[in-house]
C-alpha cells in the first residue's frame, strides 16, 4: 500500500489520475508502476520487466528505485508490506 509521497506531483498523480505537474508523456509509466507498488507486498515484487528495479546503496533507511522513461526514476522507501517517502527524480 502506498503510504506517503515526498512528491506532491506524485500524490496528486495518485489521487486524480493526472496532474499538470509532470509531463504528460510520463504519467501513463508511472502510474503503472504506482499500480504494481500498491499491490506490492515487498520491495522486490518491483522487479517486473522494463521496471529496472534496484537498492539504492548508501541510503539508511534502504531506497528502492524502477525506471520511469530517460533520467526519470520512481524511488521508494519499504517497510511491512508499504510503500514510504516515494518520489520522483531525474538522475544526470
Amino acid at each position: 500500500m502506498l503510504r506517503t509521497f515526498k512528491s506532491k506531483a506524485l500524490a496528486e498523480l495518485w489521487s486524480r489520475g493526472a496532474t499538470k505537474r509532470i509531463d504528460i508523456r510520463l504519467q501513463a509509466r508511472i502510474l503503472i508502476r504506482l499500480d504494481a507498488l500498491d499491490a506490492s507486498r515487498t520491495a522486490e515484487d518491483m522487479n517486473l520487466p522494463g521496471f529496472d528495479f534496484h537498492a539504492l546503496r548508501r541510503f539508511v533507511p534502504l531506497r528502492y528505485t524502477v525506471h520511469i522513461n530517460g533520467p526519470w526514476c520512481m524511488t521508494f522507501e519499504f517497510d511491512q508490506g508499504d510503500a514510504f517517502a516515494i518520489d520522483l527524480e531525474q538522475y544526470h
